[in-house]
């Protein structure tokens, strides 16, 4: 398999995907046209964020086709698309869209054959875990069922940050995610900090971008893992 999962999309300085300009045209070489999965997008159309994520991959070349438009499947189906690629939103209404629109089953196959690349971000990236249950995102709709694609071994907690706010007497994103192993102690959760992404090279997941990424298994003290960390898949 060939995937990048991105922990978010915007750089500090709010330019959109262009952190990991260099990643993006790495993961799209060879790649003319794309399915572009949209659904995570709430507050905008969903022909708007096809086009704003076209726009913010002109420089690979690729020709985006988005999930929502009538002639995707047919082109999908025909094997006219080398890459699929999963926009960040609400990781709840995403998976919700792409089981009921039969996308779910069809990206696993594609992706898990090789036929096709993945590239996600925020709720795309959390879609290739084995659920989402370990997103940041609140519930806003039902998805009969949190099991995701499964494309990795462990689930994907993006935008991990575990600082509080003075005066904030909430959980901290770490003791979350403990509540979540003491819950599922037969799985790990891959924390990547915004700026950080997972590279998916065969068998062999790496953690690249700027800051070390964690994980969280049960019953054992939270790992770094260094940016160039090789994780077997």
């Amino acid at each position: 398999m060939h995937l990048l999962l991105l922990s978010n999309s915007r750089a500090p300085d709010g330019g959109y995907l262009t952190f990991c300009r260099d990643a993006l045209a790495a993961q799209m070489n060879g790649v003319q046209k794309a399915l572009f999965v949209p659904f995570a997008g709430v507050t905008l159309s969903w022909d708007d964020y096809t086009a704003q994520v076209q726009e913010a991959i002109a420089h690979t070349g690729v020709q985006l086709v988005g999930a929502h438009q009538d002639d995707a499947l047919g082109q999908f189906l025909a094997g006219d698309m080398q890459a699929i690629i999963v926009g960040g939103g609400n990781t709840f209404q995403l998976l919700a869209e792409c089981r009921k629109r039969g996308w779910l089953g069809r990206m696993g196959d594609a992706v898990r054959s090789g036929r096709m690349s993945y590239t996600g971000w925020s709720a795309g990236a959390n879609l290739a875990g084995l659920t989402i249950n370990t997103t940041n995102d609140m519930p806003i709709v039902d998805p009969q069922g949190f099991d995701a694609l499964g494309l990795v071994p462990f689930c994907i907690n993006p935008h991990y940050n575990n600082s509080l706010p003075p005066g904030h007497q909430g959980e901290t994103r770490d003791q979350r995610l403990a509540e979540f192993l003491i819950a599922n102690p037969d799985k790990q959760v891959v924390a990547l900090p915004e700026g950080s992404w997972l590279s998916v090279q065969g068998g062999q997941t790496q953690v690249a971008g700027q800051f070390a990424a964690k994980r969280f298994t049960a019953g054992k003290p939270v790992e770094d893992l260094p940016v160039g960390t090789a994780l077997m898949v």
